[in-house]
């Protein structure tokens, strides 16, 4: 005859009566709430500083691409035309030389229109430093000749030279290389500029998030702990952070992505709503159409990805290695 051991009623349950319950190693237990909670000061905070990373990115990408722009049609317009200039000199007849010099680029192969400046506007042109009203005839200043060039064909501006040269000494021509080599300094500079940004937010950002989850694995670091002794694997632990963090980085990067193509977008129908008017072409030769484009766009949209991923691979690696000294 067998006999059951039983327990006596009343008496508590030992802590080894609960062995057979608990999951097996390496099985992660059922998560009926997450480890990091979503609505923490912590949380809203990191959104706040990923949305103004991304803005600031998106804001930095935009001021490059107006810039390159803005260089490519200034660049597009000064390689299309070159200037001469004819000085006055004592005991030479200033208009025959600015005739002479109009025939003798009228002549040139390659060269569309020639537009020689009168004496009047000549002298309007030195207004804006000088002053209106003033006596010009004992100022010595150069007469201009505009030169537009055939697009798309390649005049022998040397032998242009020579021949100006040789037959109108105070003539001297000008193709402004050394404005064309300014502008694409300047987008050089640009680009450079704004990598060099880039590269400043993507790093502020790892630090946040790094520090975010770092103070997210020690408020719960009870709980970490728990799930790691009990047969959490390191690989879930880390993708309930990652996850977490991938949640707020996109959060954040859409609101800085959203604002920075609000702010354009404005900027754009601004511009448009602006041409025309004084102030409009001042703006547009200044930044040109003020306007980033598609490719812009899809720049700043590229940014709010990279800033989830970012965010999401910064806390997956902090809470490795944090779950590595715990073993």
């Amino acid at each position: 005859m067998s006999m059951t051991k039983t327990k006596p009623i009343g008496t508590m349950a030992e802590p080894w009566d609960q062995l057979d319950a608990a999951p097996m190693r390496g099985r992660a237990p059922p998560a009926s709430a997450p480890i990091v909670p979503k609505g923490s000061i912590a949380g809203r905070s990191l959104a706040a500083v990923v949305a103004i990373m991304t803005f600031l990115a998106a804001l930095t990408t935009g001021a490059v691409m107006l810039v390159v722009s803005a260089a490519s049609d200034w660049q597009s317009d000064v390689s299309r035309e070159v200037t001469i200039q004819v000085r006055p000199v004592s005991g030479r007849d200033l208009e025959a030389d600015v005739r002479k010099a109009v025939e003798i680029t009228r002549a040139t192969s390659g060269i569309g229109d020639v537009q020689a400046y009168s004496k009047e506007e000549s002298a309007r042109l030195v207004e804006p430093w000088l002053g209106a009203g003033l006596a010009l005839d004992d100022l010595p200043i150069p007469r201009l000749i505009v030169v537009k060039l055939v697009p798309g064909a390649r005049p022998d501006l040397a032998a242009l030279r020579k021949a100006l040269a040789a037959q109108v000494a105070p003539a001297s021509l000008d193709d402004h290389r050394h404005w064309i080599d300014r502008m694409r300094t300047m987008a050089g500079t640009a680009i450079v500029a704004g990598l060099a940004v880039l590269a400043l937010v993507l790093v502020v950002t790892v630090l946040s998030v790094t520090f975010a989850t770092r103070g997210a694995m020690a408020t719960n670091r009870p709980i970490v702990e728990v799930l790691h002794y009990v047969g959490a694997t390191d690989n879930f632990i880390s993708s309930q952070f990652q996850h977490h963090f991938l949640i707020l980085g996109f959060r954040g990067g859409a609101i800085g992505g959203g604002a920075a193509i609000l702010l354009f977008g404005t900027m754009e129908a601004a511009n448009a709503w602006l041409a025309g008017t004084p102030g409009g072409d001042e703006v547009a030769a200044l930044f040109g159409t003020f306007t980033i484009g598609v490719f812009g766009y899809l720049a700043i949209l590229g940014q709010i990805v990279l800033m989830a991923v970012v965010t999401a691979f910064a806390s997956r690696r902090t809470v490795n290695h944090t779950l590595e000294s715990i073993d």
